[in-house]
């Protein structure tokens, strides 16, 4: 056996870890604000109208669930399944304002809080006991607190580790309480299905079950070279989850990763410049909503989805972080104007910013990046090198940046703020 190979002392862990998940957090957030639609399948997402909508289910709560409604569903797939379920678009200023209220409840059992997306958390509660009991008691306050303050039920899951809490937060949804104690970690996940690996896809655990791996802990009493023969480089980190190792920390400090905005088309749309027009619409709106957050971005990404449902996307690295309407646009546009549709007409179009920077983040190399960016001109995109399918460096480093672009985005967000979105950039009347 290989020092890899060794059973780990991480199995024996102390740490209590907590793993909160609010209930089917977007409809919660509306039943609360609208009793009337208690006890009635809601579905969130898209206008489905009639049944020709073609957008996407945001998510839905536990009752259109039972009518095989599922989050990222076609709309017009999901009407067909419960045409009498109730369809409203998504209030993300109401569900970010009540994600920052559960998230400050958190920080009071813990100063040691991972969010890990807008509805769940990680916190490291070792060493509570005397403030919040154990456990079982430890567990319950949470959810108590959470209900009482905003009236939503959460799912909790503890463990000694990040991976094992996870998955307990998710085994008796909705309004759960799982624990998994130390020591028990092997027991607590042996007769769970593989599905159950954090990060196994469909071609993993298909692997899985043709190796004759059913059961986590079926994986759990494989040799490692097995199971490295199976899944290649990643088999030991799959290996060691099977075993309830897991010793990774909560980090706190999380960040959104990337932004993006994005437009179905009712009918496909083939005309380019209509396709271009609300190009500058998507890039108005996506630096509007960087600009709010204080972030910048260097990776700009398109995203194209053609008759047929073919997605693909482009990206670009520009060389300084950018929350700049015209910036964003432009090599929005220069990929869109690069991509062949081969003649075909497109369904979906939009654009995301990754590799984000916040004003605030704490890296003082980071925060040089970003006070360098207020200044720095993006240049010339024609001078651009590399390949269109892949992401590569845009513009001249050397150019500067007109400050008066960004006092225009600045205005214009003012004017918005004050007087509503009927107030357009000249470009786009």
């Amino acid at each position: 056996m290989t020092a890899s190979e060794s059973p780990d002392p991480a199995a024996k862990s102390n740490r209590t870890i907590v793993h909160v998940d609010m209930d089917a957090f977007y409809a919660a957030v509306e039943e609360l604000d609208h009793p009337e639609y208690r006890g009635q399948p809601l579905i969130i997402g898209a206008d489905p109208k009639g049944g020709q909508g073609r957008g996407v289910v945001s998510t839905c709560n536990y009752i259109a669930r039972k009518f095989g409604v599922h989050s990222a569903q076609p709309v017009s797939q999901a009407y067909r399944l419960c045409p009498q379920g109730i369809f409203i678009p998504p209030a993300y200023a109401r569900y970010s304002e009540l994600s920052k209220a559960i998230m400050k409840i958190l920080q009071s059992f813990s100063p040691t809080v991972e969010q890990v997306s807008i509805d769940e958390a990680f916190l490291d509660c070792t060493g509570t006991e005397r403030l919040f009991g154990q456990a079982p008691e430890l567990g319950q306050r949470i959810k108590d607190t959470i209900r009482a303050e905003t009236g939503l039920t959460a799912s909790v899951g503890i463990a000694p580790n990040k991976y094992i809490a996870k998955v307990a937060s998710d085994l008796e949804k909705p309004d759960g309480l799982t624990i998994c104690a130390p020591g028990r970690e092997r027991e607590f996940l042996g007769r769970l299905p593989v599905e159950r690996l954090w990060g196994a896809g469909k071609k993993t655990v298909l692997k899985l079950k043709t190796c004759g791996y059913w059961q986590i802990g079926d994986l759990a009493k494989a040799e490692l070279g097995e199971v490295r023969k199976a899944l290649g480089n990643h088999g030991e980190h799959f290996w060691r989850l099977a075993k309830g190792l897991d010793d990774r920390p909560v980090r706190t400090g999380w960040r959104r990763k990337s932004i993006s905005e994005e437009t179905t088309f009712e009918h496909d749309v083939d005309d380019n410049d209509r396709l271009e027009q609300v190009l500058y619409k998507i890039a108005e709106t996506l630096t509007r909503n960087l600009r709010r957050e204080d972030a910048r971005g260097r990776t700009v990404v398109l995203k194209i989805r053609l008759t047929g449902f073919e997605t693909f996307t482009r990206s670009k690295t520009v060389p300084e972080p950018t929350d700049e309407t015209k910036t964003i646009r432009e090599t929005a546009l220069q990929m869109f104007r690069a991509f062949d549709r081969r003649g075909k007409a497109v369904r979906l179009i939009g654009i995301g910013v990754s590799n984000l920077l916040f004003a605030d983040d704490p890296d003082p190399v980071q925060k040089k990046a970003a006070r360098i960016s207020q200044m720095d001109l993006f240049g010339d995109l024609s001078q651009s090198s590399g390949q269109d399918s892949g992401e590569h460096s845009a513009g001249h480093p050397g150019d500067k940046r007109d400050r008066s672009e960004r006092r225009r985005d600045e205005l214009l967000d003012d004017l918005k703020d004050k007087f509503g979105n009927h107030i357009k950039r000249g470009s786009l009347l």
